[in-house]
This record gives structure tokens, C-alpha cells and sequence, in this order.
């Protein structure tokens, strides 16, 4: 009998743990013999930790399972929820860049072969440098970190650049509240992503690569460190890629917490070992970034995404999504809502069909307020405008950002002021310094608002003024996106300040 128990964050802090050392226990006592998996999670946090038995009719799922529950799973009299393809909140999903997620053993290296890994990095180890670039090119994908970058143009920039060193840093300072797409891939899946960086690593003619993981993800350093070394045990990283004679290898950093070093520049900064402040550009880092070289920054979801688009085709990648928007986004759905958990699918979806019916809605039963998309930067989104479809530009024309593709739902006994407020302090607190408008406007932007709430609408202009030159005078997304929530919840929420619609001049 093989159990599949996962070893990702979300179940472990749910109980997976004990739940894999009740089964062995009972197990060994009841002489039944069994095979425990530590594999990823397929996702569905409200089911964690979600337990798979695999026998002769396949894989069945059992959850939320604790350890009470191991003596009736392991005798057959537990129901269960059926496969978990046939899920809903699964079955609706596209899944792409997660097709392996929760399905093997992270570090089964065979296991990732037998379910399309390496075919990928093959079909890129027969291209050219040229031909590799131009595909990422064609299949529209953009940075999934945030700023929705062309990944190709990235791409081309750094592998026209002349350098005797270029570099490929993997951005997975995942930060942003209600995120957790880079650590489930990592704890899940880690051999996609190195394989995506070995390609990019071909593509632009890099041989080092680095991952700058959070150290608030304990796990997902385990895990990455151990896929590192066995793929240097097996020939994916070092001197001879494959026996094709080309050079990649790929080191673990793990950065001390602090919110702006997920900024591309600041994070270039904190693996050069200096303090994680904000660099000016130009120059961009594609040309002059880590060591002063030509350097590929790309966050972890669309580094693991190119060995799909290598597998695939550009033009099966692309053939997903809306507008310039292409292929699948990675929707984590967080905060007080019934369903929460990662869901994959092509850009297009609208965001009310996103959060009332795969999300259910809220956990309280109560109507949705707010839903903040994009992270702690990101606007509050209101009801009336849950027909926006889920794309880059269609976010950008509703006044919102996709950023990470976090949603964090609120209900109606949420105080959107205060909301506002936190948000100014978060940006005051995490600020690196380095801009006059992030570090003292983020501070005069929480006194400025605790005035409002106060009863003082004479500063509104103030405050609005003061978020026009944060977002036009700072010097990273920190303090220019700060404003997105605070405007946002003070124009669909003036009630929540204290004021009138007709005092709110924005």
C-alpha cells in the first residue's frame, strides 16, 4: 500500500506530520505493510492535510485526515473524497506549470522524468541560443513575480549582451501576504525549476545561477538544497549537462526576511552581501546586475514555466489566456474565503468567478467586501467590479494590479480604513530607505490617514497629493504601488474614513 502524505508547509502546520507518524506507527502494529510518499500538496489548503492511497484502482484521496483517523484509513473504513481529479476545485484547473505538484515524490528524479520532465531541457540542448530565446518570445509569457515583463525580451537582452560572465538569479523572495505559489512549487516539484534555469541558462549563455529563497520558507530550503545536489549527481547541473559538454550550475542564498529584497535590484543587492537597498536604473539589470554582469532576474513560477513551453510548444503555451495575457496564471486565494488554496488556469477568468464561485465565497458566510489582488500593493477590489477579467491590461484599465496573482478576500465587517492605514504602515516599515518619497512619505502617509479617521477631511487633498508622489517619485514598486490599496479602499470606501464620496476629490 502506498500513502502519499504531503510535506508541504500548509499541511505540515495542519497536522501532516503527525499524520505520517500515526500511519507508520499503526502500521507496524497491525503488520500492514505500506510505503509512505512525502509529496507536495495538489493545493486545496481546506483538505489539508489531504492523504492518497494508491492501490490497484488507482490513487484515493482522504481528507482533511488527522491522526485519529489512520487506525479507519488503513483498515478501509474511512470514506473517501474519490480521486482528486474528480475534485471540482481541482477538476476546473488547467494545470500547466503544477501538472506534477502533489502527484510524485518531489525528489524522485525518475518520477519527474515519467511524467514529462527533462523533455524540455532535451529539446533546448538541441537549439541554438537564438532559437531558445525566440521560443520563450513566442509563447507571451511575462514575469509572474509582478511586473508582467516580457520574459523573452529579458531573455534576448542578456544573451545580446557581451560579458565573460552572465548570470540567472532566481527570484523566490516571496513576500507578498496571501502568496504561496513559489513555496508550493519548490516544496513540490523543485527539479522544474532548475530545470527552467538550466534552459535560461543555455538560452542566454549564463553558466551560474542562483536561487535567493526566503528564510522564512524552511522546507522549501530543505528541499531545494537536496534537488540541487542530486541533480548534480545526475548530471542535470555541473560541467557536462546531459554529456552535452555545456556548463550550468545552480546555488541555494537564503535571504534574512526583509520585504524589498523581493524588488530585483535590492535582492541583487542582499546576494552581492550588501545591506537590500534599492538600486537606481538605469542601468537595468539585465545588463549590469549581479557582479556588475548581464543577469537574468525572474521570479520562480516563470522559471519553472519554460520547461512546459520547451515540452509543449510555444504555440500550445500561448493558445491560453486573453489579449497579451498568455498561458496559465497560478490564482492563490487567501484571507477569509471558504475554498482557499491554489488554482491554475488561463488568464480570462473573471475575478468574481475567481472568488464566489471556485473560492465559495467567504469562510463566514458573509458578504464579500473587498477582495486586495496582488499582495499588500495591491488595489481593493470591489464587488461591482468582479466582472474584470483576470489579464495584465484588463487589471491595469480597472485601476488594480495582478502583481503575484494573490487574492485575499475580505467580508463585510472589514474596516477598509484601517486597511488603508496598514498599508501605509507595512510600506513605512519594510521602506529600504534609499528614496526620500518611500521612507518619508510612507510616514506622513499614516499620520495623514489617522487624521482623516480623526474626523480632519481637510487632509484629504494632503494624502492624495502625497500617494501622487510616492507612486511618481519612488524609486521601486514599494513605495510607488503603496498608494493602489490606500486610494483604492478611500475612493470605494470613503464611508469607512468617515466621509463623504463628495470630499474624496479622486
Amino acid at each position: 500500500m502506498k500513502i502519499y502524505v504531503p510535506l508541504d508547509s500548509a499541511a505540515v502546520a495542519l497536522g501532516a506530520d503527525d499524520v505520517a507518524a500515526a500511519i507508520t506507527s499503526y502500521a507496524a502494529k497491525a503488520g500492514i505493510s505500506v510505503e509512505i510518499v512525502r509529496n507536495g500538496s495538489r493545493g486545496m489548503v481546506w483538505l489539508e492535510p489531504l492523504v492518497e492511497i494508491e492501490d490497484a484502482q488507482g490513487r484515493r484521496a482522504f481528507g482533511p485526515l488527522s491522526p485519529a483517523d489512520v487506525p479507519a484509513l488503513l483498515e478501509g473504513t474511512l470514506k473517501s473524497l474519490g480521486r482528486v481529479e474528480d475534485i471540482a476545485f481541482f477538476a476546473r484547473q488547467t494545470r500547466l506549470t503544477f501538472a506534477r505538484c502533489g502527484l510524485i515524490d518531489p525528489l524522485d528524479l525518475t518520477s519527474y522524468a515519467a511524467h514529462g520532465g527533462l523533455v524540455g531541457l532535451k529539446r533546448a540542448l538541441s537549439m541554438s541560443a537564438q532559437q531558445t530565446v525566440e521560443e520563450v518570445t513566442a509563447s507571451g509569457l511575462r514575469g509572474r513575480g509582478g511586473a508582467g515583463f516580457p520574459t523573452g525580451l529579458k531573455w534576448e537582452t542578456v544573451r545580446s549582451a557581451q560579458a565573460s560572465q552572465k548570470y540567472i538569479v532566481c527570484n523566490a523572495d516571496e513576500g507578498d501576504s496571501g502568496t504561496f505559489a513559489d513555496r508550493m512549487l519548490m516544496e513540490g516539484d523543485p527539479f522544474s525549476l532548475i530545470e527552467g534555469m538550466v534552459i535560461a541558462g543555455l538560452a542566454v549563455g549564463a553558466t551560474r545561477g542562483y536561487v535567493y529563497l526566503r528564510s522564512e520558507y524552511p522546507v522549501a530550503i530543505r528541499v531545494m538544497r537536496a534537488a540541487v545536489s542530486i541533480a548534480r549527481e545526475n548530471a542535470l547541473l555541473g560541467e557536462d549537462i546531459l554529456g552535452t559538454g555545456t556548463a550550468f550550475d545552480v546555488d541555494i542564498r537564503v535571504g534574512a526576511g526583509a520585504y524589498v529584497c523581493g524588488e530585483e535590484t535590492a535582492l541583487l543587492n542582499s546576494l552581492e552581501g550588501k545591506r537590500g537597498t534599492v538600486r537606481a536604473k538605469p542601468p537595468l539589470p539585465a545588463l549590469h546586475g549581479f557582479m556588475g554582469q548581464p543577469t537574468v532576474v525572474n521570479n520562480v513560477i516563470s522559471l519553472a514555466t519554460i520547461p512546459v513551453i520547451f515540452e509543449h510548444g510555444a504555440a500550445h503555451y500561448a493558445a491560453f489566456g486573453i489579449g497579451r495575457s498568455k498561458g496559465t496564471v497560478t490564482l492563490q486565494l487567501a484571507g477569509n474565503v471558504k475554498y482557499g488554496g491554489l488554482f491554475e488556469a488561463g488568464f480570462g477568468m473573471t475575478l468574481g468567478d475567481v472568488v464566489t464561485d471556485i473560492g465559495g465565497g467567504t469562510a463566514t458566510g458573509k458578504p464579500v467586501k473587498a477582495v486586495q489582488v496582488g499582495g499588500p500593493l495591491g488595489a481593493f477590489m470591489r464587488p461591482d467590479q468582479f466582472e474584470t477579467p483576470i489579464g495584465y491590461e484588463e487589471f491595469d484599465n480597472a485601476g488594480g494590479l495582478i502583481g503575484h496573482a494573490g487574492l485575499t478576500v475580505f467580508d463585510d465587517s472589514a474596516d477598509m480604513g484601517a486597511l488603508a492605514q496598514f498599508a501605509m504602515e507595512f510600506c513605512a516599515i519594510e521602506s529600504c530607505g534609499k528614496c526620500t518619497p518611500c521612507r518619508i512619505g510612507s510616514t506622513r502617509g499614516v499620520e495623514t490617514i489617522a487624521r482623516i479617521r480623526n474626523g480632519d477631511h481637510a487632509a484629504i487633498p494632503l494624502l492624495e497629493d502625497l500617494c501622487d508622489t510616492m507612486r511618481d517619485g519612488s524609486l521601486c514598486a514599494l513605495g510607488g504601488f503603496t498608494p493602489y490599496p490606500v486610494l483604492s479602499a478611500l475612493n470605494g470606501w470613503p464611508q469607512d474614513f468617515g466621509v463623504t464620496t463628495a470630499e474624496v476629490t479622486q
